[in-house]
């Protein structure tokens, strides 16, 4: 159940009970999906959404009893209001296993499908995918021994209309014994001091493993920005880590700078996607950017790397760093960024409560 998708393995016999929570069946009951009437008459998709997130409010997306594990979380809802004001990162995705009063995931929702800046573009890796149009997929899988809740905050300025979901599930009897329970958590730094090391996640303790990162970053410099190195401070770690890259798009399988040429020939970064490692969105390619951003936005860089043939494994503590180093024609230099990101590890419960999420308006891109 927790070795992973397999072909060679799809014939044999499964133990559990596939159960799925979405509006149409709050509650994942065998039998009770689809009940709702419509226009068209009884379980004729008559409650495909939930119709409001008003301002404000939290609602539980899923609360399952019991031991199982989630296989597949979708979800969908609008890029922007009226208004124009995007609200990916103004909606705030928590889950908690096992009767945990501080959640184990806590991300804005777009962020934690890979999709920052608040903006909504394709992802194709393997655990993330986020398909035409905003359809945010996640296949990390995530078990839990007696309790699964999800739940999502509305902290955007005005109500929301609209929010499709769907959690597929994996209802057990009981757990294996090694079942590590996943963990999310976003972090950003609005401008990154200079020689300090960005945090990509601190202050885990306990025994796991580190299976991905995402980053949006906003540069605020000229020249390139790319040659700071990912650190792994891996158990007794102090002043140096045991885990040091050659710099950061080297950390996200690129190399020399994602380098092609424009039709001027000068040098030109390169988008990318794979199943692990990607580079999916650079606003220089946004055709909405003209529209929806002032002329002078900093660059906005999304890229990922999931760690799933390659997860760093620790058995008392974890804390990750980037640096912020650029280069030109006179050397390295340090730079001074916007940085955020997604770190997800797994790990043995309890964990330490994660720092406090910054408000909405700290969360939106420049």
């Amino acid at each position: 159940m927790l070795d992973g998708f397999s072909l060679s393995g799809l014939p044999a016999l499964r133990e559990g009970r596939s159960r799925a929570i979405n509006a149409e069946n709050p509650t994942g009951e065998p039998g009770r999906g689809g009940i709702a009437a419509s226009a068209l008459g009884a379980s004729r998709k008559g409650s495909p959404c939930l119709p409001w997130l008003h301002a404000g409010e939290t609602v539980t997306l899923a609360h399952i009893h019991g031991a199982g594990i989630i296989n597949h979380f979708w979800c969908t809802v609008t890029d922007r209001t009226a208004a124009g004001r995007y609200v990916l990162c103004d909606l705030v995705l928590r889950m908690y296993w096992d009767g945990e009063t501080t959640p184990s995931v806590e991300a804005p929702l777009g962020d934690f499908f890979a999709n920052g800046f608040g903006r909504g573009y394709t992802v194709q890796s393997l655990p993330i995918v986020v398909n035409p149009k905003r359809g945010m997929n996640c296949y990390f899988p995530m078990p839990f021994a007696s309790e699964a809740r999800i739940t999502l905050e509305n902290q955007h300025s005005g109500d929301v209309q609209g929010f499709f979901y769907q959690v597929d599930y994996t209802a057990l009897d009981a757990l294996p014994e090694n079942a590590a329970a996943f963990h999310a958590q976003w972090r950003r730094q609005r401008l990154t001091a200079p020689a300090q090391d960005y945090i990509i996640v601190d202050g885990i303790q306990g025994r796991g493993h580190y299976v991905g990162t995402f980053l949006a970053l906003q540069t605020l410099e000229r020249d390139w920005w790319g040659e700071g190195e990912v650190k792994f401070y891996i158990d007794g770690d102090d002043a140096y880590p045991t885990l040091c890259g050659t710099g950061t798009e080297d950390y996200f399988g690129g190399a020399w700078s994602f380098g092609g040429k424009d039709a001027q020939g000068a040098m030109q970064e390169q988008t990318y996607q794979t199943p692990f490692l990607g580079y999916p969105y650079y606003s220089r390619d946004d055709d909405y950017r003209n529209e929806y951003f002032h002329s002078e936005c900093p660059p906005m860089r999304a890229l990922y790397r999931f760690h799933i043939p390659d997860p760093v494994l620790f058995s008392s503590r974890l804390r990750v760093s980037l640096q912020q180093i650029g280069a030109n024609e006179h050397g390295l230099f340090e730079r001074q960024d916007d940085v955020a990101s997604v770190a997800y590890w797994y790990q043995a419960e309890p964990h330490q409560p994660f720092p406090a999420l910054p408000a909405a308006s700290a969360r939106a891109p420049r």
